[in-house]
């Protein structure tokens, strides 16, 4: 048999597998099976990757147009951060943080609190992103337990906000594909008016005028307000003014309320920023932290808190701190690798070469976007998206099928393209992606 051949039948050996045994999430299993059938939704068994391209079996390679679900900040085994976790594991792999600590994990702390210039001095550790998000409600309920005021355990999100899917963050997101199935188990938040810039300045006006009338009314009952800066990313890439987080933590601080930033998804660079609230030049009480925090390399979350926050839960009373836990908490690689991504984001020159690298995605994609009656071509540092409003309901699968014909990895958000691409990309790449984006749409379109 010829190696090629051999190439495809491992491949699919490889996706029958795991078919049979992976439950695939965010995912209708149905549409994978049966294996091999033209009509079914092809899984892809990727054998390696190496910067910005995932490569199959068969060795093609396939761009990652989406950093694999927001995570491969620089590229995949991007060499700086892949020593860092080696060298880490030749001397600590894991140790509880509960009565224990580590030099990656206190060093990770230190670092993180510098670049937020001490304002967020506090690092409590967690796995990922969804668990970040259930940290950071539970300490601002618990914090104004402690602060006497037992009845602020509410919460204020916005429509088309995302924070995860665990029970606790799933109350606070508005996105009801994945909301609908668990209502009856969800605690429910006051979801108010977002200010999608698309809809231009009456929605800013709106947001921040629903959010002024719901404080005035009902502050003595809300413990925090939680938004994603700059971009709300799974609810179709909606982005918003700085000017919106500012009113956010004017009014917040009016009326007695914590502000969660939730930065799962837009920090570490990707909005142009080391930080997406350094836009607004506004710090939040509780900062969430993960996906590319490790460059993509292993799982980890990170909530950093004021010294206000971290400080009402000192006490000689056990019940009054903070009795979270995960059992690989600060764990030594992830840390390292953390603290290998950040100093790569603090070498010169990077903020402009996130700049670049989102401004060249955005000219290529104009002409694409106007040519297929495309709407809101929009930007905000590396991260581009547009809106295809006729597209037809199944526009995400067929689109993702077509893509990877071509050699891409995209996942549209409903009707909306966006690409998130690694930063490692060269001009040339950009090129092979978009041209790519071309054909995938006249094949779909």
């Amino acid at each position: 048999m010829e190696a090629p051949a051999l190439f495809a039948q491992e491949a699919t050996q490889w996706e029958r597998r795991s078919l049979e045994a992976v439950w695939h999430p965010c995912t209708q299993m149905q549409r994978h099976l049966p294996a091999g059938d033209p009509n079914a939704l092809p899984l892809l068994p990727v054998a390696r990757a190496a910067g910005p391209w995932l490569y199959g079996f068969d060795g093609r390679a396939y761009y990652d147009a989406i950093s694999s679900w927001w995570t491969t900040l620089f590229g995949h085994r991007h060499p700086p951060i892949i020593a860092a976790i080696k060298e880490q594991l030749d001397t600590l792999d894991h140790v509880l943080l509960a009565g224990c600590t580590h030099a990656a994990a206190v060093e990770l702390a230190e670092r993180l609190r510098a670049l937020t210039g001490g304002q967020l001095g506090h690092a409590f550790f967690a796995s990922d992103g969804a668990s970040a998000t259930e940290i950071a409600l539970k300490m601002a309920a618990h914090y104004a337990r402690n602060r006497g005021f037992p009845c602020k355990t509410g919460f204020v999100c916005f429509a088309g906000g995302y924070h995860g899917e665990t029970i606790g963050a799933l109350g606070v997101t508005d996105v009801p594909l994945f909301r609908q199935a668990y209502e009856p188990l969800l605690r429910p938040a006051t979801i108010l008016p977002c200010p999608d810039a698309r809809l231009g300045p009456p929605a800013l006006e709106r947001a921040v005028c629903a959010l002024r009338s719901h404080l005035q009314a009902h502050a003595e009952e809300v413990a925090a307000v939680i938004v994603e800066p700059m971009v709300q990313c799974a609810g179709g890439m909606i982005m918003h003014s700085p000017e919106f987080l500012r009113c956010v933590r004017r009014l917040c601080d009016e009326y007695g309320v914590l502000l969660i930033f939730d930065e799962i998804a837009v920090g570490c660079g990707r909005t142009g920023r080391l930080f997406a609230h350094e836009h607004a030049g506004v710090h939040p009480d509780l900062l969430c932290l993960s996906k590319g925090i490790t460059g993509g390399t292993l799982p980890l979350a990170v909530v950093l808190t004021t010294d206000e926050v971290f400080e009402a839960f000192l006490d000689e009373r056990i019940e009054r701190g903070f009795l979270h836990s995960h059992s690989y908490t600060g764990n030594p690689l992830a840390c390292r690798a953390a603290c290998a991504t950040l100093a790569l984001l603090e070498e010169p020159g990077i903020p402009e070469r996130l700049e670049a690298l989102g401004a060249a995605f955005e000219r290529a994609l104009a002409p694409i976007a106007a040519q297929h009656g495309a709407a809101h071509l929009r930007r905000c540092g590396t991260l581009v998206a547009f809106d295809l409003p006729k597209a037809a309901e199944d526009f995400p699968r067929r689109a993702a099928v077509a893509a990877l014909e071509h050699g891409l990895l995209l996942r549209p958000l409903g009707r909306t393209v966006y690409v998130m691409p690694p930063y490692e990309t060269r001009p040339e790449e950009v090129d092979f992606a978009c041209e790519a984006i071309v054909r995938t749409l006249a094949d779909v379109l």
